[in-house]
């Protein structure tokens, strides 16, 4: 257990803004997505209200809720459908308990009671608390809790109860009814305080609820598990040491696991059960059960949890909520002994990463220059940073040595603080104007964590995501997003056409209206106002540029009639051969809160034909980074791939910086680093930096919708290189050539000209092939043409809904 509790990387939180709630015990808490929402609990007097925290932007909140609100509560029931939240029963006064059902809307922060039907065959649940409120589809389960069998207050005569209802959801909003399942075997025994949770093996599709621990005068560890679909009681077998009878615990299922953390358990020694007026204390003892094998694993023995600081101390009554993959743990009562009035309440929230994250999207490109690319890939939830790699076409020569002292001074400092950025000058690139849709790109000073400099990957106000303000988008905008599949370099049959590689970039914000949280990707909730109910079209800019090639070569090109046609051959992931990706270790620091964080473990250096291999091009804390260097390793670390021990990163501030060149392909992938370590890699990206001299990529692409067609308009290049000779527009269109082989893209030049717009017609439109690589889309190519030829092309993507509706 000690060797298992050595792995675990605990992070205590300890930089946060807004109103942060007062410590408790008795609440309860859900998740919907990057959101914690926590309501009710006791600390001199029950709380009533509800509080939120953002996980992303470390913020906690009280948003102005309306509607039925309901008392406060402790000991309730408390699960999330969606974006509404249901809150049943709990004790709301000393000796006084509940039977109330309230619905919370989340997306508008609207509280309704709702009253369920009574059961065909017997009463409704009868007030109570300590009770376990599961949901699996659309019915909640309801189990046990303690009654006050007196109708006085305060004379509590207390009944523990195992009784077992279903509740029905309608779809939506609102409830059908309880009814009293008939169940097979035996019962579990009366309890109140217990945990339930309902899990479903891939492999094995019938769910089931699993019932542990529990108080029935005195403390328990047996588990129950329930067939839903069967609806059959049993006791299955366990491997392993179970934890300690307890109760007030918490259980989450992360993966596979249900994680079982803290509780009131047992003051005596060797895991007996006491009597009901014996001793018990608080615990901070975490387990897990595998819920595929039933064996029980102890990370946090007992023993252990009052000698270090680096877990979350001893708590009975606390919350815990599973975020993705990352189990948050809020406040508690801390304390030795039952007697009310020396209970302690926790103030502290920590987290723990359970797994590795997963592979981030592919790394998208913004924009390219001569000697630079401007990228990003798509956030991973709870992630401390990213590890961004490249490889280039060209063997990089190994640096004999590195230098002794500094950071080049081609580096300069961010003046965000956070790190080191990657730029050639001190003066930043200048950004892509997007005036009229205002896009903001992501800061062009990059946000580079050099390592061994003391800046910890667990600073959660160095690694703060800051939340996209969503901005409310007129009905009827056409949309458009990045393209996420990358091709190989093709040509043109005719010779006004550009040569393209073609390569993803995509715009670093999404203005949207704020809708139900479901039809978020990412939702951040302004503090001081609530969540609007509208759901209109989101509004997404986003420019794709496609960068010329030095060759001419016209691979794949099909003329038919006075059209000009291309295809683009997707690069397949098969094509890149297996890596050998030996460990090594990142060194994070000390987190300020004086906790240590886990060195996580990453892949370096791989070696492969042609000798390419990966170089770091540094590890960040945001999802974007301008690249116009990367991180040449010593001679003698080139070839770890033949030890046999992880190594330390090398000082990123001690190391060569190599310079990007023009007319290079580069391939990059980023891996999402947690408090568990590096993760798997993304899929390989393709990019290559522009060739001196052509044109830059036409901007602020313009696509409104009219009775019979649609107008496409954009502006000429921030850098044309010369006089600009003429545009040409591409639509992307079905052919059997496509069908043949889907990863590739079949070209038909609709304009040709001077001007910059055009009118692609509902004829053309017909034919438009649509892109599923993400969301359904027609997919649209411009570029410009000056006296050296065709440059990058700007690639949009107009989004159709999942209904394809482009007839006029």
């Amino acid at each position: 257990m000690a060797a298992a509790a050595a792995g675990l990387s605990w992070r205590r939180v300890s930089s946060f803004t807004g109103p942060v709630p007062r410590s408790r015990h008795g609440h309860r808490a859900v998740a919907i997505r990057e959101l914690l929402i926590i309501f009710g609990g006791g600390n001199e007097g029950i709380a009533d209200e509800l509080h939120v925290y953002n996980t992303v932007t470390n913020q906690w909140f009280l948003p102005a809720v309306r509607g039925d609100i309901p008392p406060g509560c402790a000991a309730h029931g408390f699960v999330c459908d969606g974006t509404r939240i249901l809150v049943f029963g709990g004790m709301v006064e000393y000796g006084r308990y509940s039977n109330d059902l309230y619905e919370l809307q989340a997306s508008r922060w609207l509280w309704k009671k709702v009253k369920p039907q009574a059961p065909s065959n017997g009463s409704p649940p009868c007030p109570r608390l300590g009770h376990s409120f599961s949901l699996y589809g659309n019915k909640c389960y309801l189990f046990g809790g303690l009654a006050n069998e007196s109708e006085d207050s305060n004379n509590n005569v207390p009944r523990y109860l195992n009784d077992f209802y279903e509740l029905e959801l309608q779809h939506g909003s609102g409830v059908v009814g309880w009814s009293i399942p008939v169940t097979k075997g035996i019962l579990p025994s009366p309890r109140e305080s217990h945990t339930a949770i309902v899990y479903c093996r891939k492999d094995v599709g019938s769910p089931k609820m699993y019932i542990f621990g529990g108080m029935c005068g005195c403390r328990l560890n047996d588990l129950w598990e329930l067939d839903i679909e069967t609806m059959t009681w049993s006791r299955p077998e366990t491997k392993g040491t179970v934890p300690l009878p307890r109760s007030l615990h918490t259980a989450n299922v992360i993966g596979n696991k249900m994680y079982v953390f803290g509780g009131w358990v047992p003051q005596s020694a060797g895991g007996e059960i006491s009597a009901h007026d014996g001793e018990w204390k608080c615990t901070g003892s975490f387990s897990y059960l595998n819920l595929d094998t039933t064996e029980w694993i102890g990370l946090i023995s007992d023993c252990q949890e009052d000698k270090s600081n680096s877990f979350p101390g001893p708590r009975a009554g606390h919350c815990a909520v599973a975020v993705g993959t990352r189990l948050y743990i809020w406040s508690g009562r801390d304390g030795y002994r039952k007697a009310w009035n020396n209970q302690v309440c926790c103030k502290d929230l920590w987290y723990l990463d359970t797994e590795k994250p997963l592979a981030p999207s592919q790394v998208q490109l913004i924009r390219a220059t001569t000697n630079s690319f401007q990228l990003k890939w798509d956030e991973v939830p709870t992630v401390e940073g990213y590890l961004l790699q490249l490889h280039a076409d060209s063997p990089v020569p190994p640096m004999a040595g590195i230098p002794v002292t500094g950071v080049p001074e081609t580096s300069v400092l961010s003046s965000q603080g956070s790190g080191c950025s990657l730029h050639q000058s001190p003066q930043p690139l200048p950004s892509i104007p997007y005036p009229e849709l205002k896009v903001d790109h992501p800061s062009q000073t990059n946000n580079l964590i050099p390592n061994n400099v003391q800046v910890p990957l667990s600073s959660n106000s160095l690694l703060k995501v800051e939340g996209k303000e969503k901005v409310a988008a007129p009905e009827n905008k056409i949309t458009q997003e990045t393209m996420k599949n990358h091709t190989d370099a093709t040509g043109f049959k005719e010779s006004n056409a550009p040569s393209l590689l073609p390569v993803c970039t995509s715009s670093s914000q999404t203005s949207a209206n704020v809708g139900e949280l479901h039809d978020l990707d990412k939702q951040t909730v302004n503090p001081d106002a609530s969540v609007s109910s509208t759901i209109s079209s989101t509004q997404t800019m986003v420019t794709q540029q496609a960068v010329k090639t030095e060759s001419s070569s016209t691979n794949g090109a099909v003329v038919k009639d006075e059209t000009s046609l291309t295809t683009f051959n997707s690069k397949s992931e098969a094509a890149e051969t297996a890596y050998v990706t030996p460990s090594t270790r990142v060194s994070t620091g000390q987190t300020n809160d004086s906790h240590s964080s886990k060195t996580p473990q990453r892949p370096t250096a791989p070696v492969k034909a042609r000798d390419r291999r990966w170089y770091d091009v540094g590890i960040f804390k945001n999802n974007s980074a301008v690249v116009s260097q990367f991180y040449l390793l010593p001679e003698e670390t080139l070839n770890i791939s033949n030890k046999t021990g992880g190594a330390d990163v090398p000082d990123y501030r001690l190391l060569k910086k190599q310079d990007l060149f023009p007319g290079t392909v580069y391939r990059f992938r980023v891996a999402a680093i947690n408090g568990c370590g590096v993760g798997p890699f993304s899929k390989i990206s393709e990019f290559k930096t522009c060739i001196p001299g052509f044109p830059g990529a036409p901007s602020t692409v313009k696509i409104t919708k009219s009775v019979d067609c649609i107008h496409l308009s954009w502006e000429p290049p921030p850098s044309p290189s010369g006089n600009i000779l003429e545009y040409s527009a591409y639509l992307a269109i079905r052919s059997t050539q496509l069908q043949e082989n889907p990863s590739q893209l079949v070209f038909m030049r609709i304009y040709c000209g001077l001007k910059t717009s055009c009118i692609v017609t509902a004829a053309q439109l017909s034919n438009a092939h649509v892109d599923y690589t993400s969301r359904p889309a027609i997919v649209f190519r411009i570029s410009a043409k000056n006296e050296r030829g065709y440059g990058p092309a700007t690639q949009v993507r107009w989004l159709q809904g999942k209904v394809l509706k482009c007839s006029f």
